[in-house]
């Protein structure tokens, strides 16, 4: 069976930086720094002042540097709330 994508939403208050499919999200962590994947279990977590990258399904890794923020994951939707940089 193949693998789901996660759909990853990075937003700002000025905009919407990214929108799009991927593979992997890297997150710089209030306690550590964390990954998610396709299937991860729901969270909602705090994010400190650091670069969010995002591996797409072609491969691709793109990195945004960003303010403090917050994440929620459900149901492979990544939704990133954040302080632009």
């Amino acid at each position: 069976m193949a693998e789901k994508a996660l759909s990853v939403r990075i937003l700002t208050s000025e905009a919407s930086l990214y929108q799009g499919q991927a593979s992997a999200v890297f997150l710089p962590g209030a306690l550590c720094p964390f990954e998610i994947l396709p299937m991860h279990a729901p969270i909602i977590s705090l994010l400190e002042r650091g670069s969010v990258r995002v591996r797409q399904t072609d491969g691709e890794l793109k990195e945004f540097p960003l303010g403090s923020g917050i994440v929620q994951v459900r149901d492979n939707i990544v939704t990133i709330c954040a302080e632009a940089e």
